[in-house]
C-alpha cells in the first residue's frame, strides 16, 4: 500500500494541492496520506473523461465486456489483498470484506455481460392508424460523462455498481469516492490500467464532498450522477443536478416483519446476521423488528443470547463478528440516539456501551415512535424489537417511515406473504428471508426518501443510457 495517493485524472497520477491522513477507524492507526481534489481539479477530471469519451462511445461491447472481465480476474487474483485494505480503512471484519470482494468480482462480471447485452425493442408501429408501412425500434446509446459519488460501507463493491454499469454502457466515468475509505477507489486505477481500459475513462478524485459536489453536478459535460449516500445530500444533489439523470440511493430503515406460526429458532442467526453484520452500517440493516404477540418472548430471548455471543474485536481477527464503527462523529451521534430512546421510555436489553471505537450491539425495545432510532437511519448496531398482533398493523407501522428500500417477511401463510408484498412501501419486498438480502444483478431501489433510480447492473446501465426512437417508412 502507498504511503501516499494522489488523484488520478487521464490515465496519469496528478499531485493535489493538499494532502490529508487517513486513519484506520479500529486503531486510529494512520495509513496514508490521500490527495485532497478541488474544483479545479474535477473539472479536469470531467474534460479528460469528455474527450476519452468521444473514442471509447464507438468501442464495441464485446472489448469493452473484455476489459470488464480483465478487470474482474485482476481483482480476484489480488482479492486478499483488497479484502485487507477494507478491513484497514472500512474497519470491516476480514471475513466480511473478502465476502464484499467475492461480490465485486461477480458485479463486474456481471458488468461484462451486461456489455453484450444491450437490447432496444421493435415497436408495432401498424398497430395505430397512419403506422402502416413503417418499421419501428430503440436503441440504447452512451450519455457522455458519469459522476459517481459512494460510499463508505462497501467500498468495493458499491463502486462496482457505478463503474461497471458506466464502462458497460460505453460511458466514462469521474469517481469522487468516500473520504473515510478512498484506498480502495484508488487500487482501481492501477487494475483498470492493467485491465486495458483507455485512458481517461476512469477518474478518481478523492476529496470533500461539499467541496466538489457543484462540480460534479453542474458542469456542462456532466449528463448523469449517481450517489450513495444520506438523504441529505441526497436532496442537495437533486437540486444541483437539474434535469441531469440521477440514480439517488439514500437512507433506510428496514423493517422486518415475523408472522405467526414461524419457527423462530430458524430465524434468529439470519436476524441478528442482518441487525449487526458490519455493525450495522449497511444501508439494508435491519433496524425494526416485529414480532406477532405470540412468539415475541421467545423471540426476544433467543434474539439477545445470539447477540451476546458476538465477538467484538480488531478487523484482521478472523473470528471477530463486531468492529468499530466507521467514525468517533458516528460513535458519539449513535450513543446519543440511544439515550435520547431511553429518556422517551426505551429499554436496553443488552449493549449500549462503548469499548474503545465500538459500540456493543444493542437491542432497544418499547421504543417510542418519535424517536430518532425508529424514525431516522440508525446506521450502526442498533436494533428495535416490537410486538404486534395483527399483520395490518405491522405493515402500517412498518410504513409509517420516510424510507422505503427494503423490507422483510417470515411467513408460513400465502395468503399474507402475498398482503406484505402489495402493501409494503418498499422498492424491495424480501418474502422469508431479511431485508438485508441483496445479489448483486437483481433491481435495487427505494421508494420516497431512500432515493430515485435503480441499481442491479443491468438496471443501472439502462439509467446510464439514453433511449433513442427510430422509424422507417418502407413505402
Amino acid at each position: 500500500m502507498k504511503k501516499k495517493w494522489s488523484l488520478w485524472i487521464g490515465g496519469h497520477w496528478r499531485d493535489a494541492k493538499a494532502y490529508e491522513p487517513l486513519y484506520n477507524p479500529h486503531t486510529d492507526e494512520e495509513l496514508a496520506e490521500i490527495g485532497q481534489a478541488e474544483p479545479a481539479d474535477a473539472v479536469e477530471a470531467i474534460v479528460e473523461a469528455h474527450a476519452a469519451f468521444q473514442k471509447f462511445r464507438t468501442v464495441p461491447a464485446h472489448a469493452r465486456a473484455k476489459i470488464l472481465y480483465k478487470a474482474a480476474e485482476i481483482m480476484e487474483a489480488r482479492s486478499e489483498e483488497c479484502a485487507k485494505i477494507i478491513a484497514l480503512e472500512a474497519a470491516k471484519s476480514i471475513r466480511n470484506a473478502r465476502e464484499e470482494m467475492n461480490r465485486t468480482v461477480q458485479t463486474y462480471r456481471f458488468a461484462a455481460e451486461a456489455a453484450k447485452s444491450n437490447y432496444g425493442e421493435q415497436i408495432p408501429m401498424d398497430a395505430a392508424e397512419g403506422g402502416e408501412n413503417r418499421f419501428g425500434f430503440t436503441i440504447h446509446t452512451p450519455m457522455g460523462v458519469v459522476t459517481a459519488i459512494t460510499p463508505f460501507n462497501f467500498p468495493f463493491n458499491l463502486v462496482a455498481h457505478k463503474v461497471g454499469p458506466a464502462i458497460a454502457a460505453g460511458n466514462a466515468i469521474v469517481l469522487k469516492p468516500a473520504e473515510q475509505t478512498p484506498l480502495s477507489s484508488l487500487l482501481l486505477a492501477e487494475i483498470f490500467k492493467e485491465a486495458g481500459l483507455p485512458d481517461g475513462i476512469l477518474n478518481i478524485i478523492p476529496g470533500k464532498g461539499e467541496v466538489l459536489s457543484e462540480a460534479l453536478t453542474t458542469h456542462p459535460y456532466v449528463k448523469n450522477v449517481t450517489f450513495t449516500g444520506s438523504v441529505e445530500v441526497g436532496h442537495i444533489i437533486h437540486r444541483q443536478a437539474g434535469f441531469r439523470k440521477l440514480t439517488l440511493e439514500l437512507g433506510s430503515n428496514s423493517p422486518f416483519i415475523i408472522d405467526e406460526g414461524v419457527d423462530i429458532d430458524k430465524i434468529i442467526d439470519r436476524s441478528v446476521l442482518g441487525s449487526f453484520s458490519y455493525n450495522g452500517q449497511v444501508c439494508i440493516s435491519i433496524q425494526r423488528i416485529y414480532v406477532h404477540r405470540t412468539l415475541y418472548e421467545p423471540f426476544l430471548e433467543k434474539f439477545i443470547a445470539r447477540t451476546k455471543q458476538l465477538v467484538i474485536g480488531s478487523p484482521l481477527d478472523e473470528n471477530v463478528n463486531i468492529t468499530a464503527v466507521i467514525s468517533k462523529k458516528s460513535l458519539n451521534r449513535l450513543q446519543t440516539w440511544i439515550n435520547e430512546a431511553v429518556q422517551s421510555g426505551a429499554k436496553v436489553e443488552c449493549g449500549g456501551t462503548i469499548e474503545g471505537n465500538v459500540l456493543t450491539p444493542t437491542v432497544l425495545t418499547n421504543v417510542s415512535r418519535d424517536s430518532k432510532v425508529f424514525r431516522n437511519e440508525i446506521f450502526g448496531p442498533v436494533v428495535c424489537i416490537f410486538p404486534f398482533d395483527t399483520l395490518e398493523e405491522a405493515i402500517n407501522d412498518a410504513n409509517d417511515s420516510i424510507y422505503g428500500l427494503n423490507s422483510g417477511i417470515m411467513t408460513n401463510n400465502m395468503e399474507h406473504a402475498f398482503y406484505a408484498a402489495e402493501h409494503l412501501e418498499t422498492g424491495g419486498v424480501i418474502i422469508n428471508d431479511i431485508p438485508t438480502f441483496r445479489i448483486d444483478n437483481m433491481p435495487y431501489g427505494g421508494w420516497k426518501d431512500s432515493g430515485v433510480g435503480r441499481e442491479g447492473i443491468k438496471y443501472a446501465m439502462k439509467e446510464m443510457m439514453e433511449e433513442k426512437f427510430i422509424s422507417f417508412k418502407t413505402k
